[in-house]
């Protein structure tokens, strides 16, 4: 019922920029927060950033100052604006629609997409 799907990942050189984006869709009645994780070979999904309804904006302490995430509440989408990125930037990034409801009287649950793979060679 409820769809998130990603693009903008690639390659890209260290040092260079990308912007990552996601549209929710399907049955949405609203979205506490969107954002983005990311999973490296090896390594535990974590955090890069999220953006609240009130704007509020929460990041990694690796992305803080070279990443932004904006939101377009009305259209469902999420966007990472990615600067100055590194090797170690390198993996897959997941859109997370969080605290999603589908009605108004429904529970809240949160929704992933399928992940996006983004490059960074050095």
């Amino acid at each position: 019922q409820v769809q998130l799907v990603e693009s903008g990942g690639g390659l890209v050189q260290a040092g260079g920029s990308l912007r990552l984006s996601c549209a929710a869709s399907g049955r949405i009645f609203s979205i506490n927060a969107m954002g983005w994780y990311r999973q490296a070979p090896g390594k535990q999904r974590e955090l890069v950033a999220v953006i609240d309804r009130g704007s509020g904006t929460n990041y990694a302490d690796s992305v803080k100052g070279r990443s932004a995430v904006s939101r377009d509440s009305a259209k469902n989408t999420v966007y990472l604006q990615m600067n100055s990125l590194k090797p170690d930037d390198t993996a897959v990034y997941y859109c997370a629609a969080l605290g999603l409801r589908t009605t108004a009287w429904g529970t809240r649950g949160d929704y992933w997409g399928r992940g996006t793979q983004v490059t960074v060679s050095s």
